[in-house]
């Protein structure tokens, strides 16, 4: 069916009765909508993707495609390239029978403690506007949708169910609507309606969803409600929510009905959000016959080389003393340093996750880089503190079949076994539930490939208990603290307890969790090895690095510091991995730090390392893309998407846990650069900051002396290889007024451009500056402004590198 079709969808309408239609608006099961074939409307399959497309089971068996995280791509500032991994998106969607992916996510870096950055692009709606736009462009071109997420003020984590979100209007549509505001534009099919409240009202009864997104803006999709979002009926079904998810149980359903009956909902209202779905139903090829998806021509079939580009096109070089690239024919031996080089953090936790079947750590990319060329020696160092991780078919076996991975059962109430099967990690999210199911076990053999004191636990909620060879180290009720969707399904809090394992003798550890209403079903059954006296691996990393012609030192976040649910208590990677790099870079100065987080960590040694390359999450093809850049195959082309702190204490906005129930954005537009340079401090590295291979000349800049309120304008900005080799430069312009009635940023990013040069050669960066850069909202006339007169334009490298400046003056209003 065509995307304009209304009449015929009236049509349809007009064919069902009310019983028929309100069942539509709410979910057949957690991730397909309700069909009806009276009409000709299948289901619809929706699924988590900001990162890779799930699907719809947490299944380790059935792998995805994993991307760099959202921040890598909010550092690549290259539309063209991030629209190319959403066709990659979308081809993974097709390939899985997904309809609606749900993403981008499109809430700002707020607070450096924010636990979800990695999912979020940047601190500039400027920047994540157009991030967003690009990746949604990718994903729909194969007739997907995408989802604009998690409209608006959804910026942290804490208490995010509840918290009440109070922004002035001013802020809200200038810095937090913005980039909803770029995704409609860019045609987004779907918007996803966040838990929290703002000044006062629940975001899925919120009138935020009618004005402006509906009304003004004129998006013609779905909201959806982020999932058991909905928690009431009336206001609700009253409001411009379209889609109550998940299903088949919510606050719609027979209440719904009862109160259009009772004339408490308007059946106009339900009419609508039936026809908004009828009208996604038609643009993914849901309703009427089925047709094939089209293939974008930008879709690339070397998936795993795409990935590649993108690890390196999104990493950050934030310093280098000369140290980088490194050259393989003046190497003999490389130290590679650090527990994360051999483990890495690939993507971020919570419900984006999904299972990757391939990883290349950045310990295997080297060798491969290096294989013939020079010895690779790896030292782990002292391991960061982190909890054990699930089990994997690495470590264990099933006791029944003796193949790799561990046993899943679900018992009933007498212990017996209802359903088995073989399974390839501890964490079982999923599990089958057949009627009568009372527990969920998981057991493995283990085989310790170390000996000393081991570290089990067991994760979910209720009565569980947790046994090492017939011995019980865990046995206790843990009841649930918390509602939030992300921990009792995804992340369940994981008890843990030690016992010493004398030998390498194989032991069966056995974990078992009872059912509890509304406390999910996830379980988890993790172990994790002795470690290693820190003093002793210290020492034995520092006398690698030593006798190495060069060191890489690979530090990073963990797995509970960086998640969905909870925000992050602080910057610090800890003091083990603090030590190792200080102590790596004093005795090698050609020691490179490879920082493997999704968002802001503190690096009090960024000046005593020769060379500082953040790769963020960076994805399935993590270490085969770091080899790219390390060994200079490619140049690193990130630019910074959010400024870093030198530490939490000198960032100017942090607070992210609401008082009394509500969390002020007192800080106004003022986020990200805009409060550091409304502070007067310094941070370590500034948003637009990065390096590559080679240095640029602002040789000369043209910018319009005079322009038209509401008319874009292109500045023109010649830039100069002065470098050895080519490379890629990404002129920022920024805007100031410091004569003026309003309160303003010290200065405000307005646009970008990137362009390449051979070495010794010239490039034009033509930087377009878009109408909204020089407005602003008005509160007293409720609508956009542009106040006329003389404006400062900027161009630099960077907030905190500006590199040439005129001015403008603008006419009309």
């Amino acid at each position: 069916m065509d995307d304009g079709t209304d009449g015929t969808i009236d049509r349809l309408i007009g064919g069902l009765s009310l019983e028929q239609k309100v069942r539509l608006l709410t979910g057949v099961t957690t991730w397909r909508t309700a069909g009806e074939p009276a009409i000709g409307l299948r289901e619809m399959v929706t699924s988590d993707g900001p990162a890779g497309v799930r699907g719809e089971a947490w299944d380790e068996r059935r792998t995805s495609v994993l991307l760099p995280s959202a921040s890598a791509l909010g550092a690549m500032w290259d539309e063209e390239l991030v629209e190319r991994l959403g066709g990659l998106l979308g081809a993974e969607a097709a390939r899985k029978g997904v309809d609606v992916v749900l993403a981008p996510t499109l809430n700002l870096h707020r607070s450096p403690l924010g636990g979800r950055h990695f999912e979020c692009f940047s601190e500039d709606p400027e920047l994540t506007g157009r991030t967003g736009a690009a990746l949604i462009r990718g994903i729909q071109a194969l007739g997907v949708a995408a989802t604009a997420k998690h409209y608006v003020g959804n910026d942290s984590e804490t208490d995010r169910l509840t918290v009440d979100v109070r922004v002035g209007e001013r802020t809200l549509r200038e810095v937090y609507l913005a980039p909803f505001e770029a995704a409609v534009q860019a045609g987004v099919w779907v918007v996803m309606a966040g838990y929290n409240a703002v000044d006062g009202t629940t975001m899925t009864a919120g009138p935020l969803l009618a004005e402006p997104l509906k009304g003004e803006w004129g998006f013609d999709g779905v909201v959806v409600s982020d999932w058991a979002a909905v928690r009431t009926t009336v206001d609700t079904g009253r409001a411009a929510l379209d889609l109550a998810m998940p299903g088949p149980d919510s606050p719609w359903g027979a209440a719904l009905v009862r109160a259009v009956k009772d004339g408490l909902v308007a059946e106009e209202a339900v009419d609508d959000k039936v026809r908004r779905l009828l009208r996604l139903a038609g643009r993914v090829g849901a309703l009427g016959p089925a047709r094939p998806r089209p293939v974008p021509v930008s879709a690339s079939p070397d998936t795993r080389g795409l990935l590649r580009r993108a690890v390196g096109a999104g990493s950050v070089l934030l310093r280098n003393s000369g140290v980088l690239p490194l050259d393989p024919a003046g190497l003999s031996t490389v130290a590679v340093v650090g527990t994360h080089a051999a483990t890495p953090r690939v993507q971020g936790g919570g419900s984006a996750g999904v299972f990757c079947s391939d990883v290349v750590t950045p310990l295997a990319g080297v060798r491969a880089r290096l294989r013939g060329r020079a010895r690779v020696v790896y030292e782990p160092g002292p391991a960061p503190v982190a909890p054990p991780a699930p089990l994997d078919a690495g470590l264990c076996t099933d006791p029944a079949s003796g193949a790799p991975g561990v046993l899943l059962r679900v018992l009933d109430a007498a212990g017996r076994e209802l359903y088995a099967e073989r399974r390839l990690s501890g964490r079982q999210l999923e599990p089958d539930l057949p009627p009568g199911a009372h527990t969920v076990e998981i057991s493995a053999v283990l085989r310790p490939r170390r000996r000393g004191e081991w570290t089990f636990g067991v994760g979910g909620f209720g009565r569980m208990t947790l046994t090492v060879d017939g011995r019980t180290l865990l046995d206790g009720e843990f009841p649930g603290d918390t509602d939030d969707p992300a921990v009792v399904h995804v992340n369940p809090p994981l008890r843990t307890a030690r016992t010493v394992l004398a030998g390498r003798r194989p032991v069966r550890v056995v974990a078992r969790r009872e059912l509890v209403p509304g406390r999910g079903r996830a379980t988890v059954l993790a172990a994790a090895p002795p470690e290693p006296d820190p003093a002793t691996a210290l020492a034995d990393a520092v006398r690698a690095a030593r006798d190495a012609d060069a060191a890489i030192v690979v530090v990073g976040t963990t797995e509970d510091s960086e998640t969905e649910g909870y925000d992050r208590v602080g910057l610090s990677l800890g003091e083990h991995q603090d030590e190792l790099v200080r102590a790596v870079a004093a005795v090698n100065p050609r020691t490179v730090v490879v920082v493997n987080s999704g968002g802001p960590v503190e690096m009090p040694w960024h000046r005593e390392a020769g060379a500082v390359l953040l790769a963020w999450f960076p994805g399935q093809e993590a270490g085969a893309g770091l080899a790219d850049v390390l060994f200079g195959l490619a140049e690193p082309g990130g630019r910074l998407p959010t400024t870093w702190a030198a530490s939490l204490a000198h960032a100017p906005v942090t607070r992210t846990r609401p008082v009394d129930g509500r969390l002020d954005y007192a800080e106004g537009p003022h986020i990200g650069h805009r409060a550091w340079l409304r502070s007067g401090r310094e941070p370590a590295y500034w948003f637009g900051h990065g390096l590559g291979y080679t240095t640029w000349e602002y040789a000369a800049v043209e910018a319009p002396a005079h322009v038209t309120a509401g008319e874009p304008f292109t500045v023109r900005v010649t830039v100069r290889n002065s470098g050895a080799r080519a490379g890629r430069e990404v002129v920022q312009v920024y805007l100031a007024r410091s004569d003026t009635a309003v309160k303003r940023p010290v200065r405000w990013f307005a646009g970008y451009a990137a362009v390449r040069a051979e070495a010794g050669r010239t490039a034009l960066a033509e930087v377009v500056v878009g109408p909204r850069a020089l407005r602003h909202w008005s509160e007293n006339d409720r609508g956009w402004v542009v106040e006329p007169g003389p404006y400062r334009i900027m161009v630099g490298r960077s907030a905190g590198d500006i590199r040439w400046e005129g001015r403008v003056t603008v006419s009309g209003s």
